[in-house]
């Protein structure tokens, strides 16, 4: 080191600057990580009426929503990858559907029917595509136990299982209406069987026992 100390001063610079790059990044990444949580919280998707006033409602409606375990299921368990390059893929593409929304597309019930058909099938295609990775998040069917299950229902699933189908090929109705499109609903098993395949039966309540 010389006379004047530079070496030193320069140490200090470099270090200062090492250490304010780690600590801006840290809180990047804080930021980044709070903003992805924020933007998939039910009620950041429901903000915007065309949700709230369309799908959110049916989805009050079904077993997502509330059932006899409270086990609830918000709209990015189902729409929104948990790994991060899916979920950053799938979060562009949100971002999209936003602007659409923004330029009116979808801003009243009956433009929201017309695009019913085009909506459903671009997400079944994207889950049909992914081996309905959202669904297994919370469903896995190595851990079905399939002596508390129906007869139609495990038939179902064996079958599925054994064909290479996926969840969405069988479940397209569980959360939403189903858009005016074919879905071979009526057909049957070999065994003559009228398939559930939307969505299970009702639970009969237990009858009230007399005194």
């Amino acid at each position: 080191m010389n006379a004047t100390g530079k070496p030193r001063r320069w140490r200090r610079i470099v270090s200062v600057g090492v250490l304010t790059t780690f600590i801006l990044g840290v809180l990047s990444m804080a930021v980044f990580d709070m903003a992805l949580k924020w933007t998939n919280r039910e009620n950041f998707c429901i903000s915007c009426h065309v949700m709230e006033d369309n799908v959110y409602r049916e989805y009050q409606n079904t077993i997502h929503y509330a059932n006899r375990s409270g086990v609830r299921a918000v709209c990015a368990d189902c729409h929104v990858p948990k790994e991060f390059l899916p979920k950053m893929i799938r979060k562009v593409q949100a971002a999209g559907e936003v602007w659409h929304a923004i330029l009116g597309s979808i801003d009243t019930p009956e433009k929201f029917e017309a695009k019913r058909p085009q909506l459903a099938q671009r997400e079944w295609r994207r889950m049909k595509a992914n081996d309905s990775r959202e669904c297994r998040n919370c469903h896995d069917a190595a851990s079905f136990d399939y002596s508390v299950q129906g007869y139609r229902a495990t038939a179902r699933h064996m079958e599925s299982l054994s064909s290479g189908q996926t969840c969405i090929d069988c479940h397209k109705g569980i959360a939403h209406k189903l858009p005016p499109i074919d879905q071979g609903i009526g057909v049957t098993s070999p065994d003559d069987i009228t398939l559930d395949v939307f969505r299970p039966a009702a639970e009969k309540k237990p009858e009230a026992q007399e005194d």
